[in-house]
């Protein structure tokens, strides 16, 4: 098997792998899209007037809830990194000689995967709420990138994290901040009528320009600028979360 295909193919195996587990406690997944579609039924039934956005609450908020159905399944990833290392199956894996990209690989594959479910459950459960965006395929298309982008992302910097955590349950807490900055950010209300600190933080954080370039794509109105701040935002935590993933891998394994 040649350079190329042997990772390949390596990667395949850890996919099935992470997906067999997957199937056995569903609850990952479930997890993953349930939550996320619980808080938005919460903001726009039960919050949703108190918000004055100019608009359909709705429409506002779908979008942020569409990164919290990315932030919400990434615990899971952190703690199966973390429980590979802990009960010695990656060494395993060492000594069959398996690829150690695909190892890695594997569970982020998989989580993007895992997101994708939950991003369709969102934008379901928006739909039956009255979202009607006016955004053409080509905006959806946008948007659709933009989500991937961050799914890479958050998936290899959560890696990363499982990785470099001691326990399995210090992994999970250690992905908390990912799961909270999303409130922390333009998700829910808009960022001018936050408090003096938090705004100027909403502002700054990387999620938020995620999100509204996001928003921007499902309103038919995307900005340039805040989708080059969301994707270069992307880039910077695939690459730290890639690097860092690698070395603790050669480091721990």
């Amino acid at each position: 098997m040649s350079t190329i295909t042997a990772p390949l193919a390596d990667s395949s195996i850890m996919l099935r792998r992470n997906f067999k587990h997957i199937a056995r406690n569903p609850v990952t997944v479930f997890n993953a899209a349930f939550m996320p579609v619980m808080m938005m039924l919460t903001f726009v039934y039960v919050f949703g007037s108190a918000f004055a956005v100019g608009g359909n609450y709705i429409d506002y908020a779908t979008p942020g809830m569409l990164l919290l159905a990315i932030s919400y399944g990434l615990s899971g990833t952190a703690v199966a990194v973390s429980s590979d290392l802990s009960k010695g199956i990656i060494n395993r894996f060492k000594v069959m000689d398996v690829s150690r990209s695909a190892v890695l690989t594997g569970h982020v594959v998989a989580t993007i995967l895992t997101n994708a479910v939950a991003v369709v459950a969102i934008v379901g459960v928006a739909f039956a709420l009255g979202f009607r965006p006016p955004a053409t395929a080509v905006d959806w298309l946008g948007a659709i990138g933009v989500l991937a982008a961050t799914s890479f992302a958050a998936s290899w910097l959560t890696v990363a994290l499982g990785m470099a955590a001691k326990t399995p349950e210090s992994a999970g807490m250690g992905v908390v901040p990912l799961i909270m900055l999303p409130f922390l950010s333009t998700a829910i209300v808009p960022a001018e009528k936050m408090g003096q600190g938090v705004r100027q933080f909403a502002q700054y954080q990387p999620f938020t320009p995620i999100i509204e370039s996001l928003r921007g794509f499902l309103t038919g109105n995307p900005s340039g600028g805040y989708t080059a701040a969301a994707l270069a935002w992307c880039a910077g935590f695939a690459l730290v979360g890639y690097l860092w993933s690698r070395a603790t891998f050669s480091k721990r394994a």
